[in-house]
């Protein structure tokens, strides 16, 4: 696809606003001042955002420490004995190690507030202008900035403004947070003791990360499913796999069934759900997906355009209905990543300033679960594939067969590929695997590149390696010419 230049490349934007301090924002500051713009982030928190303060960075280190009991639970397989009884514990975290839970959080926050500072030591080193306040547009070219520090009001002139707003926790009005029994993802870190039950609602990434991850620490956890399985929206297979996994790790999965309240108790707290059950537990997590935010701020009265959802509606280099307007990040709607919201701001701001651009190619976005094992996802999806009616061949490979699985004690997950059946073109692919996350680069080389199915089993892997499965899957692949 060609690149995409300004509309009018002889108008070079110099005053850029940006609202929003998160990937989409920091990265567009980044790139605006490379291009010689004076640049100014307004951000309500700190710098890097939700993703850094409050959801990415601190739960996948939430996530990190608790795969180190998930590897501690196969020492025994490994030929590592511990000089106590384990046989008798009722659940596997509990054989072993235990958790500090008020250390775990401690650590995990001071790593947000570090990556934070460092986010706006960098902007700040590139002559970026950061405001800490509440931002609004006063019309299509200025920002009013309500500073957090003395609530002094201040306004800021734009040639360009980038909306890169985030989004907030959805909550149920019948299931309000309180932030210390009922709980938003954001809250979790504020728990000074690990939950006895912890009761999970919603099954998406994030209910299914939490769960997890609080299931591997050591918490008796409920996880509670509108649908017929875990993760709807993923790889049938993965979802399948990681679901077995929870049942046998001892999680209680209770699919086909919605929360319809949840509230305090004397003992902790008790969710209510559609089909009459009550269930009880110490705490509850709500993780049902989250809103935009963008009420309140002025988008509507600049003429910005909103979707019914409340997401900024923009084109595919981030512009959105008012001229000199763009937006990126999850107040988009296009896809809730860290790496697609800094892909949309660095785009925004590219096009904005007259240097030429590629619109976002969607196909070629890696995603990855932080479940244990891991799921990652790239190119067209399986489900995909059929709603389009497009032709396509894939073939599974159990990461149990592959050695150096074998030799680190690991047991699920897969590699499945899926190709043109004459082509051979890679158009996706699917890895469930411990560090999938790593092992997904590979195929998205190969989809991005577009390249076939031999060009991926020709390459050299390492022997033994995880990624040896990636290259023999495109080897099972292999279409012989007649």
């Amino acid at each position: 696809m060609a690149p995409v230049t300004n509309e009018n490349p002889d108008l070079q934007a110099s005053r850029i606003v940006i609202l929003g301090g998160g990937p989409g924002g920091y990265e567009a500051a980044l790139v605006a001042r490379r291009l010689g713009a004076d640049v100014t982030v307004v951000e309500r928190q700190g710098l890097g955002g939700a993703a850094v303060l409050t959801d990415v960075v601190p739960s996948k280190t939430l996530i990190a420490t608790a795969d180190w009991m998930t590897i501690a639970d196969r020492a025994a397989d490994l030929g590592i004995r511990l000089p106590v009884d384990t046989a008798k514990a009722a659940h596997p975290a509990m054989r072993r190690h235990m958790v500090d839970l008020d250390a775990v959080n401690t650590r995990v926050m001071a790593l947000a507030a570090a990556q934070s500072a460092d986010i706006h030591a960098r902007l700040e080193r590139e002559g970026v202008r950061v405001l800490i306040g509440e931002g609004r547009l006063e019309g299509p070219s200025r920002v009013q900035v309500t500073l957090q520090e003395d609530a002094a009001e201040v306004s800021v002139d734009a040639d360009v403004i980038l909306l890169a707003l985030g989004a907030t926790p959805r909550v149920l009005p019948t299931a309000i947070p309180d932030g210390e029994r009922i709980l938003t993802w954001t809250q979790l870190y504020n728990l000074k003791e690990l939950p006895e039950r912890l009761i999970v609602v919603g099954s998406g990434v994030t209910g299914a990360e939490f769960a997890g991850a609080y299931n591997a620490l050591g918490s008796d956890v409920v996880l509670v499913s509108s649908r017929d399985r875990v993760l709807p929206g993923e790889d049938a297979d993965a979802a399948e796999l990681i679901e077995g996994v929870f049942r046998s790790r001892g999680m209680t999965v209770m699919s086909r069934t919605r929360a319809e309240a949840a509230v305090r108790t004397d003992e902790g707290v008790e969710v209510t759900l559609a089909d009459g059950r009550v269930v009880k537990g110490s705490h509850v997590l709500l993780a049902v997906g989250s809103i935009p935010s963008t009420a309140g701020i002025g988008l509507e009265e600049a003429g910005v355009r909103l979707t019914p959802s409340g997401h900024v509606q923009v084109d595919k280099v981030s512009r959105t209905s008012v001229r000199g307007i763009y937006a990126a990040g999850d107040c988009t709607g296009i896809l809730p990543l860290a790496s697609v919201a800094a892909m949309q701001g660095r785009v925004a701001m590219s096009h904005a300033l007259g240097d030429a651009v590629s619109p976002i190619k969607l196909r070629t976005v890696a995603a990855n679960i932080f479940t244990a094992p891991e799921i990652a996802t790239v190119g067209y999806s399986e489900e995909k594939l059929k709603e389009q009616g497009s032709k396509y061949v894939t073939t599974t490979l159990p990461l149990a067969r592959n050695p150096r699985a074998k030799m680190l004690g690991m047991r699920d997950g897969f590699v499945k590929l899926f190709a043109h059946p004459e082509a051979s073109v890679v158009l996706g692919g699917v890895v469930v695997a411990p560090r999938a996350s790593e092992l997904i680069f590979p195929i998205t080389l190969a989809v991005a590149h577009r390249l076939t199915v031999d060009d991926v089993a020709e390459a050299f892997t390492v022997y033994p390696s995880l990624s040896g499965s990636i290259a023999e899957v495109a080897r099972m692949l292999h279409h012989r010419e007649d």
